[in-house]
Parts: structure tokens; C-alpha cells; sequence
């Protein structure tokens, strides 16, 4: 186990916070660690009734491009995380899901994040408005899924979380869509 001797420097942002941190190893050698505090996030694979999925297209700061993506975002104060999936789909997508199963929970960047993301398949999607969240989306494309495959195995895709969700709603690791 790694013991905390002193946080050297911390950020705060409104929505995360990030320490550098003087650590113990258990050999007893110090070093240093850095670790983010970030909200639990939701991300949802959205499937139309032909079993065609909707995605996002969205400009990502950290890696200086648009990304294919399944919705996602972080919990607000005092939110659920199916809440926060629901309000998710309905401002990146435009269409809000009649069934919404909780598929799985995972750390995307455990060697310095608390953050978890808790993935969702929706289903019986509705169309509510053409409205989507144009500071985050810039477009909003509907997919097969063996496009999508096509496109991460060319790694046109390769945004983690819509990865993962894929493998697991697709049988990889034994599970199984409710479609």
C-alpha cells in the first residue's frame, strides 16, 4: 500500500480536482503520484428499433480532435447516474429511451483518476427534439453496428467507453443486449 505523506500542489475546477502528491511505497522509497477526483459519469449505447445505434461526434480538447463517440457525461450534484444518462441522451442526441439497463461500471483511468464511468444500453428510443448541445456535438449519426466495427477496427473509433460498451452488449465477454 501506498501511504499519502503530503499533497504538494492541487487544481480545482468546477468539476474535478487534481493533486500532486508526496507518496510512501511500501519499500519505503517516496515518490510522487498524481490524482484526479472527478464524478461518477454515465455513458449510453443507444439503439434504434432496427438495431441501428446512435453516436456523436464531438471535438475532444485533451487529443485536439472530433471523436466518435456513444453519449456520455458526468453526474451533476446530488444526480443519479441514470438521471444523468437520461439527461445525457436527450441533450447529445435529441431522443429519450423507454427502457434503460445499467450494463456495467468500470474506472477508464484508474493509475491516476477515481472516476467511473457506469455504461447503459436504451432502447425503445423516442425522438423528442432536433435540439442537441452544439458547445459539446457537432453532429449526430446513426450507425450499424458493423460499421461500427469496421470503423474500430481501422481505429476510426477509439474512445474507450464506447468500446467497452460495444464488446459487452455484443456477447464478447458473455454478456448480452436485451435486444
Amino acid at each position: 500500500m501506498e501511504e499519502r505523506l503530503r499533497t504538494l500542489a492541487s487544481i480545482s475546477a468546477r468539476h474535478f480536482s487534481a493533486h500532486l502528491d508526496e507518496v510512501r511505497l511500501r519499500s519505503g522509497h517516496t515518490t510522487e503520484r498524481i490524482r484526479v477526483n472527478h464524478p461518477t459519469a454515465a455513458a449510453v449505447a443507444p439503439f434504434l428499433d432496427d438495431g441501428r445505434i446512435l453516436m456523436v461526434r464531438q471535438y475532444r480538447y485533451a487529443i485536439g480532435r472530433e471523436t466518435l463517440e456513444i453519449p456520455a457525461g458526468k453526474t451533476d450534484p446530488g444526480e443519479t447516474v441514470e438521471v444523468c444518462a437520461r439527461r445525457e441522451l436527450l441533450e447529445e442526441t435529441g431522443y429519450e429511451a423507454g427502457l434503460l439497463r445499467r450494463i456495467f461500471a468500470y474506472y477508464p483511468a484508474i493509475g491516476y483518476s477515481d472516476e467511473v464511468i457506469e455504461i447503459f444500453e436504451a432502447r425503445n428510443l423516442e425522438k423528442k427534439n432536433d435540439f442537441v448541445d452544439e458547445n459539446e456535438i457537432s453532429k449526430v449519426e446513426i450507425l450499424t453496428l458493423d460499421e461500427v466495427r469496421d470503423l474500430v477496427g481501422r481505429e476510426k473509433i477509439t474512445d474507450s467507453k464506447t468500446i467497452l460498451s460495444l464488446c459487452l452488449l455484443s456477447g464478447y465477454f458473455g454478456m448480452r443486449s436485451g435486444a
